[in-house]
């Protein structure tokens, strides 16, 4: 299946206010001109130097989301380019963006990364951290940057069941945080969850960001 198809077949199953983050990480400009043709507008990147280099490439109206882990020292490349920044997993970060952002002259939004996966490489807050968190004030107080919501990953596993205890903790976080310290943020109205293998089961669990790369490019080229 062409990529074109390949689009057009996901977004033709994905429930009305759910909206498809196309990841181009490790794919050429070629293959993100592609999907651009197809009418595909957000994509994701998750090296702050791919990023820097393909965005220039592309079209003005492409909406730019960084997805990976991104190091306080790359912080300053990535707010130069990124629209929204989904996986901040830290209030170290969160700072540092809208810092940096603030120098920039621009303002970002941001996801709040959730640690709800088994594996301990995966990064983020744990959710009663950042309940607490938010409760105690910290996410207040930003200048240059929106919270716009949370993103997370699910373990890397068959098992769908766990898959779907893991998303629903992702709903249940959001949903306290949207009933309680965030509520009087308008704006906080974005879940990240989903990538090619589970975005089914994620979008059964309110997300409403979808993060697929190998159903629509295929396999990586590293």
């Amino acid at each position: 299946m062409s990529i074109a198809d390949s689009i057009k077949d996901i977004n033709g199953q994905l429930p009305q206010g759910v909206r498809l983050v196309a990841v181009s990480k490790f794919h050429p400009v070629e293959a993100v001109k592609e999907a651009y043709d197809a009418g595909q507008r957000v994509f994701g990147e998750s090296r702050a130097q791919e990023l820097s280099v393909k965005a220039p490439l592309m079209p003005g109206d492409v909406e730019w989301h960084f997805i990976g882990h991104l190091q306080t020292n790359k912080a300053r490349q990535v707010v130069q380019v990124a629209h929204v920044i989904e996986s901040v997993d830290s209030l170290k970060l969160l700072r540092l963006i809208d810092s940096e952002a603030a120098r920039a002259g621009r303002t970002i939004d941001v996801l709040l990364q959730l640690h709800v996966a088994r594996e301990e490489a995966k990064s983020g807050f744990a959710p009663d951290e950042l309940l607490s968190l938010a409760d105690a004030g910290y996410l207040e107080g930003l200048t240059n940057t929106r919270i716009r919501g949370i993103m997370a990953m699910a373990t890397f596993t068959d098992d769908e069941a766990q898959i779907a205890r893991e998303f629903a903790t992702v709903k249940q976080t959001f949903d306290t945080l949207k009933a309680g310290a965030m509520s009087g943020n308008t704006s906080f109205d974005e879940i990240s969850m989903g990538m090619s293998d589970d975005w089914h089961i994620a979008v059964q669990h309110g997300s409403t960001l979808v993060r697929i790369g190998t159903a629509i490019f295929g396999a990586r080229q590293y």
